[in-house]
């Protein structure tokens, strides 16, 4: 459970370049990299509930271990995969259903922060919680 919580984020790592590898263009990657995201992490055995709040929308998404399920990125991208738990590990595993593409995805505690890592086409990126 040391998922739970309200983390907003912090700092990024490489995320401009990560969005331009998705294909984002340059006026949305740069509203994104000030979006103050906040994320309200519940779990429950193997149900998670993340209520995702930032400047440009305020989404929960509900989803359980192994179980497929669809989402949308900010930009509209939709996704469809799974989120697993290896270790310490929430492992996402998504392909885009425009064109297949894999995008994976690890959030882990690391100290005090919530660390989740993108990669996508060879592309790796971070976005850095703080636990408010």
């Amino acid at each position: 459970m040391a998922f739970n919580g309200t983390w907003k984020v912090h700092r990024s790592e490489n995320y401009d370049k990560f969005m331009e590898k998705m294909g984002i263009n340059l006026m949305k990657r740069k509203l994104a990299a000030h979006d103050n995201l906040k994320l309200t992490i519940t779990q429950e055995g193997n149900k998670f509930t993340v209520k995702e709040s930032s400047t440009f929308r305020n989404i929960e998404v509900v989803f359980e271990l192994g179980v497929t399920f669809n989402y949308n990125l900010a930009d509209g991208t939709e996704l469809s995969g799974t989120w697993s738990l290896e270790g310490n590990k929430l492992i996402g595993k998504f392909k885009r259903t425009d064109n297949g593409n894999e995008l994976n995805t690890v959030r882990e505690i690391i100290g005090d922060e919530l660390v989740q890592t993108y990669v996508y086409e060879g592309v790796e990126a971070k976005r850095i919680f703080k636990k408010e």
